[in-house]
Formats: structure tokens, C-alpha cells, sequence
């Protein structure tokens, strides 16, 4: 990978979408934790060591989505790990009730608190960035520095709070949200029913540059990990959000997004360059929504997870 251009990242080897999504939490000595919480059980995948890495996943993730990036960096070394099914995602059941980034900030800090993790680096990924930003606004001596990766932030605040508007500025997101507003559950089981004949490929291909060549883990954790309640509950609760807040983070903070991606906007880094100043961000070529997963050696080489090249 190498810099084409002010906040311009051009990836090059080992190539588009080189890893698979694995659930192999002994490849990286992980341990699976159960970690009870003021909102209920939360699975926790962690292993011990210094300066530890906190990794939310997004909308239609879990742990799991993380392993290319794992891959890539070499398992990021010898540092701690700390990867969270956020509740009603991946393994940890849905929380009864409403469920906002507030709860999601809290359930974190009492993950943190039961492993004996004091601060961290957190790396977010579409909802989990959401969820990490505020994180490091509330929770600020938690927070080392903050990773945002394919991040869902001022675009989705706006679209989320005017729909209308935002079928010309953010059109996949509104769509989708409409859509499973009228379909609800049993949007699950249309998405299963369409990966079973064959299908999945021309849904997915909005979210990912080529989802012609993902390895067929990257869909079937798509598929797996997708769900349609609590994707408009999130979308409900970032309708409200005051994104203004941002403005007291006070650590380090790197944004980067793929040039393709239907759930975010280039645009959202320059308001994030004004509500966060010194922000680095950078755009991502030849990249969709998950750029973890199509692109994992530029991100981890963009956040500082590997060594960048000379």
C-alpha cells in the first residue's frame, strides 16, 4: 500500500479481499468470556497482553468479521485483544427493550471492568465506529486513541433523522431501512432463502467492490450475522443523535472509508476534520462498506496496527 495522494490510499498485494472470515478464536489465543452486563450477557472474545485493542463490529457483523484484520496484522502482535458481540448481535442475545449507543457505551465499560482492562484503542466498524465515538466522548479515559473504519457517522445521522431527504444523499441506507421496516423479521429468512439459490451475490453487490470475490465465509457471515430488527433500531436511535458531542474527544482519531461505499459518504470525513481537529482520514479505493474485509492490510498499515512499508 502506498500513498497516492493527500488522504488518498491506493492498496496494492496481496490483493482484493485476500482473507477469510473465521471462527477460530484459537488462532490468536482468544478466549471466549461471558461478561453479564446491566443489559444482559455479552460474549467477549479476549486474550491478555499490553497496550490493548478494543474491536466493535458493525451492522451484520460479529467478532468473526475481524479475523481478516487479525490476518493481516499478524494478529496484531503481542497486544491484548478485546472483541465484543455488541447484545443482539453475533452470539450475545438481544437485550429486552430499547437499546441506544448510551447502553452500548455502558455495556463496553462494564465489559472493560470485568476483564481488568483499564484503556484501550478502540477500532470501530460502521455501527461499532458510531458506537466508539461516543464511547470516546462519555467514557474518555477509556479511550487511548479510535480507529474509525468504514464508519457510519454524520451521513447516517442525517438520513437516518430525514428519510425523504436521504434518497438522493444516502439512497442504499434508505432503502434498506424502508425495506425492513415493512419486511421486520422476516427479512432474515428472505436473506437466507436468497443465498440458497444463488442469489446473495446481486444483493450483497451494493455493499462490497467485487463481491464476486470475496471467499464465500465473507457472505455466509453476512448472511449469518444479518439482522433486520436490530439494524432499524440502530438506525432509530442515530436519528437523534447530536453529533456536536464529538467535538470533546480529546484522543487521536483516524477515519478511513472505501470510495464506493453505499452506507457512508466521503464528505462524512470532512465533517469529521471539523468536529474532531486532527482527525487523519483517508479514502480507500476499489472498496465498498467493509473495508476490514476487502482491504485489511491498508487498514491495519493506516491505523497503525502493522508497520507501514518504507
Amino acid at each position: 500500500m502506498h500513498r497516492a495522494g493527500p488522504g488518498r490510499l491506493t492498496p496494492t498485494a496481496p490483493g482484493y479481499a485476500p482473507w477469510p472470515v473465521r471462527d477460530a478464536p484459537a488462532t490468536w489465543a482468544l478466549e471466549r468470556t461471558v461478561v453479564h452486563t446491566g443489559r444482559g450477557p455479552v460474549v467477549v472474545h479476549h486474550r491478555p497482553g499490553a497496550d490493548p485493542v478494543l474491536l466493535l463490529h458493525g451492522v451484520a457483523g460479529s467478532w468473526t468479521t475481524w479475523t481478516p484484520l487479525l490476518a493481516a496484522a499478524g494478529g496484531v502482535g503481542d497486544r491484548g485483544l478485546v472483541l465484543v458481540d455488541l447484545p443482539g448481535w453475533g452470539s450475545s442475545p438481544a437485550p429486552s427493550g430499547r437499546f441506544t449507543v448510551d447502553d452500548g457505551v455502558r455495556v463496553l465499560v462494564e465489559v472493560l471492568d470485568a476483564l481488568a482492562v483499564g484503556s484501550v484503542d478502540v477500532v470501530g466498524h460502521s455501527m461499532g465506529a458510531f458506537v466508539g465515538l461516543h464511547l470516546a466522548v462519555v467514557a474518555q479515559d477509556r479511550v487511548r486513541s479510535l480507529g474509525l473504519v468504514s464508519g457510519t457517522t454524520t451521513a447516517t445521522v442525517r438520513a437516518s433523522a430525514h428519510p425523504w431527504r436521504a434518497l438522493a444523499s444516502l439512497p442504499a441506507f434508505t432503502l434498506l431501512r424502508a425495506g425492513l421496516l415493512v419486511t421486520g423479521r422476516s427479512a432474515r429468512g428472505i436473506l437466507r432463502g436468497v443465498a440458497r439459490v444463488g442469489l446473495l451475490p446481486l444483493v450483497a453487490a451494493p455493499v462490497f467492490a467485487h463481491v464476486r470475490r470475496l471467499d464465500p465465509s465473507v457472505l455466509d457471515a453476512f448472511v449469518e450475522e444479518f439482522r433486520p430488527e436490530r439494524f432499524t433500531a440502530a438506525a432509530r436511535d442515530a436519528a437523534g443523535h447530536d453529533v456536536d458531542r464529538w467535538r470533546s474527544v480529546g484522543c487521536p482519531v483516524a477515519a478511513v472509508l472505501g470510495r464506493g461505499d453505499v452506507f457512508a459518504r466521503v464528505t462524512d470525513l470532512a465533517d469529521l476534520r471539523r468536529l474532531v481537529p486532527g482527525a487523519r482520514t483517508a479514502v480507500l479505493d476499489d472498496c465498498g462498506h467493509f473495508a476490514h474485509v476487502e482491504h485489511p492490510e491498508a487498514v491495519a498499515a493506516f491505523l497503525g496496527l502493522t508497520p507501514a512499508p518504507a
